[in-house]
Parts: structure tokens; C-alpha cells; sequence
């Protein structure tokens, strides 16, 4: 039977002949919305964490049983030290090492942004990290006004000897909903990264988050219709999570919004799925952010019911990716 969406799983097989596993890698940067120079409170959804809070430096300090060690630091462009990356990976490895041991890894830069720094210290990183005997893929997550000539050149450089993937946050296209995420930019400068990432054979991988306060189906499909369009090779869907110590949370426990309930959430997911070309890569169908942290919604915290649910409404509504691509 056919897959209702081209996942990121049947995309490895298809191109690497095996299944892969993501070690999150903290590369000691920060962000433009976190230091100043366009904030310093961070996205509106955004965890002190920087979404890192399951990376490898994180895992070496919580499981010492891995037993990783390294003489070597690298210096961050924050002046605070980090265990070499060749450390994380291998601190990571062995935290998974009870779920996968196939030995084919995706190395990824997830904490904050992963390009916020001059290309000298990411060259000494990203080229570290890409020259593990076990990884396969350079994964980096970061943002559109944080991509500079001399960083584009560096990860063309790369991608010419390793595969780069390259993860850009937009979330919205609405300015209206970007300007309440304290998101930073404008959508011209999303788009002129994009074109220029291609220019060196990176086709970027798009961030998009369902359930933002006050947008409508209509706008959410929107988005969706955009990155369709955009010269992306692939697509990350996320549900909006509200989490604690955060200023979307401030605003949910005030009501000034609502978060998505489960079958709102799938009705999109549907309609968006059928809207996205048929070869673009299906990276997240949605979430699970730290259950520690996880105030709404909470019906996101058990991921294989949410998996099932949305594989079953697909199979009964007939829903495939492309369906209404044009």
C-alpha cells in the first residue's frame, strides 16, 4: 500500500539504504533574540533550553555512565567551554545505544542558532562533526538572518564532501503572528536565505508550527501553500507546545489563546499534507516537547497514540501527500 506521506525514514532508506538516528549536538552559540542584538527574551515559545534540552553535552553531564571523556574543549563564541563535539557524539551514542546501533548517525546542531557565530569557529565544529567515522549527515538548525557569505560558503564546502541539511525556523508566513513570536525578521529575509543556500546545493528544511494563537485554518494552510513553493527539499510540522517559564505561557494561562485540541490538530495536519509536493521529505508530523516542562497541550505528551490517531484518520479520509499539489 502506498505511504500517506513521504516520511523521513522511507527518504533515508531510499537514499542511503539504511535507517539513521539523530544525535543532538550543542555547538555553544546563542541567538539574536537572546543577546541583544534583536532581543533578549528569546522566541515567545522558546524554553531556556533553546530546544536542546536532549543534546549531547546535555547528556554528558546527566549520564556520567557513558564514561566519555576529552582533554580537548572547544571555546565558544559565548567564552564558555563545551566538551569537544567528537565527545558529544560519542556521549551520545552510547545514551542510545539500548534503542539503536546501527551505526549510521545524523550529527545535529539543534540547540539555539546554529550559525550564529564567525565561520572560523563553525568551520572547526560543523567539519569535526562531519568527519565521525559514524556520521553520515550534517544536520543544522538555525536562522535565515544568520547566514552570512562566509557561512554559506563554508556549508557548500561541506555539503560537497558530506550531505548538509540546513533547518529554517519560519513557523508563519502572517507578519502578524511572526511580530507576536518576537520572530525577528522579515519574510523577505527568510526568502533570500533560501535562494541563497540553493546557489551552493542546499535545499533547506522548513520549520513550521501548527496552532499559533489567533491564526486560523485558512492562515495555517496558507503557510503550508508557501513553504510548498519555496525551493525546500523537506518540512518539519510541529504542533505548538506551551511550556513552562515561557511567555506563551504567560499569555495561555491568562486566555488569551486556546491550545489545539487533538482533532483540530489532525484536520490540519490533513489538509497540509495534501497541499506539500509529493517528493518533499516529511521530517515531524508533530512533537513532543519535555514532559517537565509541558503545561498544554497535554494530549501531545503520549506520542504513539497521537501517531496512531493521525495514521487512522488519514487511512479513513483517504488523505495522501500531493493530493491537491499544483
Amino acid at each position: 500500500m502506498k505511504p500517506y506521506y513521504y516520511s523521513l525514514n522511507e527518504y533515508l532508506k531510499e537514499t542511503y539504504g539504511c535507517k539513521m538516528y539523530k544525535l543532538a549536538l550543542n555547538g555553544g552559540m546563542t541567538c539574536p533574540n537572546r543577546d541583544g542584538r534583536l532581543d533578549t527574551r528569546g522566541c515567545i515559545f522558546c524554553s531556556a533550553g533553546g530546544s536542546g534540552d536532549f543534546s549531547g553535552d546535555a547528556v554528558i553531564r546527566k549520564n556520567e555512565k557513558a564514561g566519555i571523556k576529552c582533554s580537548d574543549f572547544i571555546t565558544t563564541p559565548q567564552n564558555t567551554q563545551l566538551p569537544c563535539i567528537t565527545a558529544q557524539i560519542n556521549a551520545a551514542k552510547e545514551f542510545i545505544s539500548n534503542k539503536y546501533s546501527g551505526g549510521n548517525y545524523i550529527a545535529y546542531f539543534q540547540s539555539f542558532t546554529n550559525t550564529y557565530a564567525p565561520a572560523s569557529y563553525l568551520r572547526q565544529i560543523f567539519e569535526e562533526a562531519a568527519s565521525h567515522e559514524s556520521v553520515r549527515i550534517l544536520s543544522i538548525a538555525t536562522r535565515p538572518d544568520c547566514l552570512d557569505d562566509d557561512t554559506i560558503k563554508l556549508l557548500g564546502s561541506i555539503n560537497a564532501k558530506k550531505p548538509v541539511w540546513v533547518e529554517l525556523g519560519l513557523q508563519t508566513i502572517h507578519k502578524k503572528t511572526s511580530d507576536y513570536i518576537r520572530r525577528g525578521y522579515e519574510l523577505p529575509v527568510f526568502e533570500a536565505a533560501v535562494k541563497r543556500l540553493n546557489t551552493v546545493g542546499i535545499r533547506p528544511i522548513i520549520h513550521m508550527i501548527i496552532g499559533l494563537p489567533h491564526e486560523t485554518k485558512e492562515m495555517i494552510l496558507q503557510t503550508a501553500d508557501y513553504i510548498a513553493h519555496c525551493e525546500a527539499s523537506g518540512i518539519k510540522l510541529q504542533l505548538l507546545h506551551v511550556l513552562k517559564n515561557t511567555d506563551l505561557a504567560v499569555d495561555f494561562q491568562s486566555g488569551l489563546f486556546h491550545a489545539m485540541e487533538l482533532e483540530e490538530y489532525i484536520d490540519c495536519l490533513g489538509s497540509i499534507i495534501e497541499l506539500l509536493p509529493p517528493d518533499m521529505v516529511i521530517h515531524r508530523l508533530t512533537g513532543d516537547g519535555p514532559k517537565n516542562l509541558l503545561l498544554a497541550p497535554l494530549w501531545s505528551a503520549d506520542k504513539k497514540k497521537v501517531m496512531n490517531t493521525i495514521n487512522r484518520y488519514f487511512q479513513e479520509n483517504n488523505i495522501y501527500q500531493g493530493r491537491i499539489y499544483q
